[in-house]
């Protein structure tokens, strides 16, 4: 499959296709006439000797600075390894490929100035499985992530580092490898590469994938803890969602309601004294639809700036104008996120009280921590501590990224910090499968003290999954690979899939 990019359509489904199942990429042709035309523009002023920023001139607090034409090439590569000051751990390889499209998709617009060369050397990196080093750290997304950007620019240039068939190699050695031509920049070039929001934004999507996986696992997580407590499904009803009818806190429910189905733990005690349970059980919908529209709000705004023109300056080729402005300030993107990290803490804070509940005798009706000889076991007790750590951190981690700004390279006085926001985002997804893990662990753990009777019918295939990859605990053995384990199945979708039959 080869997807063409124009840089106005390209939809997360397509995304996900080049990401994750390696979809080839090309220059769509009416891209390739948009980008004629603006960089037409752009070499005209250039002859004419016209002031523009990034193109005649400094960058950033140096645009009073004119350069002469000899000195126009060499401004953007030097642009380039002087802004290639990225620390701390790579990118991933599906977030380096990620933002090689985003970024190659951004160009393609025709609002950039470039030459098609440029675009298609980037093609050729992403379906050459070329990827660039790219340091984590370095953003404050504000002029675009520049550090980032500057890093995946480098190896275009045969400088830099690459992955290539998960050998680090130097950039040019990379293009070798690949088949292709170091390129030679030439005017405004350097500076369309790396004006962009576009690593916030990969990791971002990166992170709200998962997170749409987790929130519909945390459902069949609460569906099997409130069997193994003994709770009652009464709280799902249909008419009490209807009457406050977010369509997540309706979506939630419905997933409650089918997973528990047919439960024969729910008939062994439907005539219990108990007519309410805790707000962890009996508040999972009203929480978890919470996070889903929490997520809906965030898959607007990342699904905008999928396709969104964010270079600076901008190529107007029909008018005949190059416009300075700020579409690559990343606050739209650090608001979105930090709103991802603050809704998936909740969704870690409510599993692990489940987990806390499962494991707790005075609270459980259930041997304590989960094992059938207590004392002799400490069952499942740390991994509830575990789970407990982990969502206290999420609690510092949520503190959101883009509240903070810190003046930066002369004039820019605020700053958004979305790779900040991004980056606790996505350790707030790891945190948070991990809590999930746990309580599928334990609560597949207290349906097995309760049997012969069994679950609901749907909830029984979530719990054969997880012990088709994790036996029952009869004594104690290392619990790190049981979690470890759980966190396999969660990331293999295998939650999301059940619900979604």
């Amino acid at each position: 499959m080869t997807i063409e990019l124009t840089g106005n359509d390209l939809t997360l489904e397509q995304f996900e296709q080049v990401v994750f199942g390696r979809a080839t990429v090309a220059l769509a042709a009416r891209a390739r006439a948009k980008m004629k035309q603006g960089r037409k523009l752009v070499e005209r002023l250039v002859a004419e000797e016209k002031v523009v920023y990034g193109v005649t001139t400094g960058f950033g607090d140096l645009a009073r600075v004119k350069l002469s034409p000899k000195e126009l090439r060499a401004a953007q590569v030097n642009l380039l390894r002087s802004h290639a000051s990225g620390v701390g751990e790579p990118l991933g390889e599906a977030e380096v490929r990620a933002i090689l499209l985003l970024r190659t998709n951004v160009l393609a617009k025709g609002y950039s100035g470039v030459r098609q060369l440029v675009v298609e050397t980037l093609c050729g990196l992403l379906n050459r499985g070329i990827h660039p080093v790219i340091p984590s750290r370095g953003s404050v997304g504000a002029s675009g992530d520049l550090a980032p950007l500057a890093h995946l620019a480098l190896v275009l240039l045969g400088e830099g580092e690459a992955f290539v068939g998960g050998q680090r190699v130097p950039g040019l050695i990379a293009l070798k490898k690949a088949g292709l031509k170091r390129l030679d920049l030439e005017a405004k070039e350097g500076l369309a590469l790396i004006n962009g929001t576009q690593p916030s934004l990969a990791v971002g999507l990166l992170a709200w994938l998962e997170a749409r996986n987790l929130v519909d696992t945390a459902d069949v997580a609460a569906a099997l803890s409130l069997d193994a407590l003994r709770g009652t499904p009464v709280a799902f009803d249909e008419r009490i969602h209807k009457l406050r009818p977010f369509h997540g806190q309706l979506q939630s429910a419905e997933n409650l309601r089918r997973l528990n189905e047919g439960s024969e733990i729910r008939q062994s005690h439907i005539a219990c004294e108990r007519v309410q349970d805790a707000y962890s059980l009996r508040c999972a919908p009203q929480v978890h639809g919470a996070v889903r529209e929490a997520l809906g709000f965030v898959r607007r705004i990342l699904e905008v700036e999928l396709n969104a023109g964010t270079d600076n300056p901008l190529v107007f080729a029909e008018q005949g104008e190059i416009l300075s402005g700020g579409n690559f300030h990343g606050q739209p993107v650090a608001l979105a996120l930090d709103v991802l990290a603050l809704a998936l803490a909740q969704l870690g804070n409510i599993s692990e009280r489940r987990c806390e509940r499962l494991v707790n005798p005075a609270l459980s009706e259930l041997p304590a921590f989960l094992t059938r000889q207590p004392g002799l076991n400490s069952g499942l007790m740390m991994a509830q501590v575990t789970a407990a750590a982990l969502a206290s951190e999420n609690k510092g981690l949520a503190h959101p990224a883009s509240v903070d700004s810190i003046p930066t390279s002369g004039n820019e006085d605020f700053v958004s910090m979305s790779m900040g926001a991004a980056l606790k985002a996505r350790q707030v997804v790891e945190n948070v499968k991990t809590i999930l893990a746990i309580e599928l662990l334990c609560a597949c753990q207290g349906i097995d003290l309760l049997a012969p009777l069994k679950t609901g019918k749907l909830a029984a295939q979530a719990h054969a999954a997880v012990r088709k990859a994790v036996p029952t605990l009869e004594a104690d053995r290392e619990l790190a690979p049981d979690i470890e384990a759980a966190r396999r199945l969660i990331s293999e979708h295998t939650f999301q899939k059940l619900i979604a039959k």
